[in-house]
């Protein structure tokens, strides 16, 4: 790991993530998770004040990132649930089948490099009630936005962590086996196009 990427980019990332945009975002998603929580990429911990703690059991928060979970540390002390770290990746969830009852996952997956392990790993612990409540940028529906997200993405993705600013997040989640129950999006206010194209919704098994 290069200096950049120890010292740098966790903050970058980190002030990219609090921006208002993305925080009205979290704001209609993370909410809605209930019982016994999985985060995939909980980064700083930006979702964590949105959580509505009298609905939480307990959050599992699955981030590799060292550098990620030092700057969560402090949100993790103004949560009124039980927060316990899993340093992996995301394609590799330690936890048993069918033992959470959501998965959130918000501005990860365009990171994961091998997204459909990661989803199916998401579908295999989520409880047959469950649900994925997901919030992600993505491809945009306009060609010409489109075209250059995948002419931009090649230089963009060492700058930004690994992150890719076109994958088709629907297409992703139902193609590891979800169904999506609820999809919206949208063009982000104040964000470059190429990079403010939000898809947010809910799925299940």
């Amino acid at each position: 790991m290069g200096l950049y990427e120890k010292y740098l980019l966790p903050k970058l990332i980190n002030a990219a993530c609090g921006a208002k945009p993305i925080t009205r975002q979290r704001a209609k998603v993370v909410p809605l998770a209930r019982g016994r929580v999985l985060e995939i990429g909980v980064g700083a911990g930006h979702n964590l004040p949105h959580y509505d703690a009298a609905n939480i059991e307990m959050l599992y928060a699955l981030e590799p990132s060292a550098e990620m979970r030092a700057l969560a540390a402090d949100r993790v002390n103004d949560v009124a649930f039980k927060v316990e770290f899993i340093d992996l990746p995301g394609e590799a969830i330690p936890l048993e089948d069918q033992s959470v009852d959501t998965v959130v996952t918000t501005f990860t997956l365009c990171t994961i490099p091998d997204t459909l392990k990661a989803l199916q790993g998401m579908l295999r612990v989520l409880r047959p009630d469950g649900q994925l409540l997901f919030c992600e940028h993505g491809i945009a529906p306009d060609a010409a936005v489109a075209k250059w997200q995948n002419r931009i993405n090649p230089i963009w993705k060492p700058i930004g962590g690994g992150c890719n600013i076109n994958r088709a997040i629907p297409a992703l989640i139902e193609g590891a086996g979800f169904k999506i129950s609820d999809l919206q999006s949208m063009y982000l206010p104040s964000t470059p196009r190429i990079m403010g194209y939000n898809y947010w919704g809910s799925a299940r098994r």
